[in-house]
């Protein structure tokens, strides 16, 4: 049996449901999904198997336009992602259509594109009419030389099937990158890390949930075989500290417990997960931060 692997990267502006893709190929949720945009950090590999070829999917930042030192960092994350790629799939969101920000993207495609091919996914397809679906599909190609579309529905799995298996056919000929029963190349520590900071995210609003980070300090294993895990959830001022907090502690609880719950049932046993928050002004200035989330800290330069 000849095996494929390839690496393939899902670029797109914020929001336009990559991680919900990725989670959908993989089978399990491997990235954060919000409805909040630049929710996406790191470049997380999640791995799935299509037949005899293994997909490495990394699912970038979203690409916007960057206003401090961590956008700067993390569009730079997402074009080297697709740099790095075997296979692009720019993933827009059909409601939205050709958008200022999809016109930069093609921009910057025509330029790291080379020797790779590209594929456009049309998402959230039931939110608009065939001919108008049809009508942008054909707008796209008319800009850019796509070497296929597709027309999909990532919450609800429509397409995606079609897509996977035409990038199993892509991919290069090898052996396989992972083992095959593993999911994502992140450590467990920032996993769980990322379902914290996604229920931060899902319960604050504004620009809070940009300007904190949750890094998993400890991880205990236990003889029960249970896990005790220990979280430090960084914010920039005091006043967020206290509305991570929320009142008598109801925000912290109601998160921990979301989080734990969604530990158990991605890791099918028992987890006691405690959560800190601290005072870190300058977080968002601080190289090692920048590493535990898989970004340069100094393509956050001007």
């Amino acid at each position: 049996m000849n095996t494929r692997a390839g690496f393939i990267a899902l670029i797109g502006e914020p929001n336009a449901g990559k991680s919900t893709l990725l989670n959908r190929m993989v089978g399990a949720k491997v990235s954060i999904v919000t409805h909040k945009v630049q929710t996406t950090r790191a470049r997380i590999r999640g791995v799935a198997m299509e037949g005899a070829a293994q997909l490495v999917f990394v699912d970038t930042p979203g690409l916007f336009q960057p206003r401090r030192r961590l956008d700067r960092a993390m569009v730079a994350a997402a074009w080297s992602g697709a740099s790095d790629a075997d296979v692009v799939v720019l993933l827009i969101e059909a409601h939205r259509g050709l958008s200022e920000g999809v016109e930069r993207i093609l921009e910057g495609l025509a330029e790291v594109g080379q020797g790779r091919k590209i594929a456009l996914a049309i998402n959230k397809i039931d939110r608009v009419e065939a001919p108008v679906l049809l009508g942008l599909s054909q707008k796209l190609n008319d800009r850019f030389d796509f070497a296929e579309t597709f027309m999909i529905s990532a919450e609800r799995g429509h397409g995606v099937d079609a897509l996977r298996q035409w990038l199993a056919d892509e991919v290069p000929e090898g052996p396989w990158l992972y083992p095959e029963d593993q999911i994502a190349d992140l450590p467990l520590r920032m996993i769980a890390a990322e379902m914290t900071r996604e229920k931060l995210t899902l319960r604050l609003h504004q620009e809070l949930p940009y300007q904190l980070t949750v890094e998993t300090e400890n991880w205990e294993e236990r003889p029960d075989g249970s896990a005790r895990i220990d979280q430090l959830i960084y914010v920039v001022r005091d006043g967020h500290k206290g509305i991570v907090l929320g009142n008598k502690g109801e925000t912290i609880k109601a998160v921990s417990k979301a989080a734990r719950e969604e530990l158990e049932a991605f890791l099918e046993r028992r987890i006691h997960l405690f959560l800190q928050v601290k005072v870190r002004a300058n977080w968002l200035e601080d190289a090692e931060r920048y590493t535990e989330m898989g970004l340069d800290f100094k393509d956050g330069n001007t």
